[in-house]
């Protein structure tokens, strides 16, 4: 496996926002997407094990831990695998986010496991790498699905798609709206939800309003 960087702070995203998690970037991406604010992860990283990287995460005192990059699912399926039965078999509460383009069934979860798929939309020039057929392997009450959304045209095309694949909140799946940071006012985006009537959640990537926006190990 080739991590990135591992560090503790608040979560800034996704139903665990505002709660203390250990973060675990891994390297890698197989996307280019335009908005990208973790850029530094596509190469940087040294080489490690899944044991190694257990051990750092049981040197903090929550177990939360949040798996993301890059593109964790890039990652050698059996050792990340590992890591998620290491994680599984001491209680850990973990989400992995993953960027929508590669089967989720590639690893198999544990109990408190779960995904954040990220669908990416037009504006972030990756829409059509998606494997839409995730949307069919998610379990609705365990997983989220979010949209980072740019501008209102994104808004449209998320609607389109929770319409054309049956993933509406009224059928128990759990939705994430976020505003591109810099490019869409979060109070516009909210807007629209209201006007909507949507039961989605709004979410507005804490940690760069907690800290600097580019401040990294946040």
């Amino acid at each position: 496996m080739k991590l990135n960087e591992l560090f503790f702070s608040i979560q800034g995203e996704s139903s665990s926002m505002g709660l203390p998690t250990v973060f675990v970037r891994f390297t890698g991406c197989n996307l280019r997407c335009s908005y990208c604010d973790t850029t530094y992860a596509y190469f940087e990283g040294t080489r490690t094990t899944p044991e190694e990287i257990f051990r750092q995460i049981q040197e903090y005192g929550v177990r939360r831990v949040c798996l993301t990059g890059g593109e964790p699912l890039i990652q050698p399926r059996e050792e990340l695998q590992q890591l998620l039965d290491l994680l599984g078999g001491n209680n850990y509460e973990v989400s992995i986010e993953t960027d929508g383009s590669i089967d989720i069934e590639r690893v198999k979860l544990r109990p408190k496991q779960r995904f954040i798929l990220d669908i990416k939309v037009p504006s972030s020039d990756m829409h059509t790498y998606m494997d839409f057929d995730n949307l069919k392997r998610i379990v609705p009450e365990r997983d989220e699905i979010k949209f980072v959304v740019g501008n209102e045209e994104d808004y449209l095309w998320s609607k389109e798609i929770i319409r054309r694949y049956e993933i509406s909140p009224e059928r128990g799946y759990r939705l994430l709206f976020s505003p591109v940071y810099g490019v869409l006012e979060p109070r516009t985006l909210a807007e629209w939800i209201l006007q909507d009537e949507w039961d989605v959640r709004l979410q507005v990537q804490l940690h760069k309003w907690l800290w600097e926006p580019e401040k990294r190990g946040v």
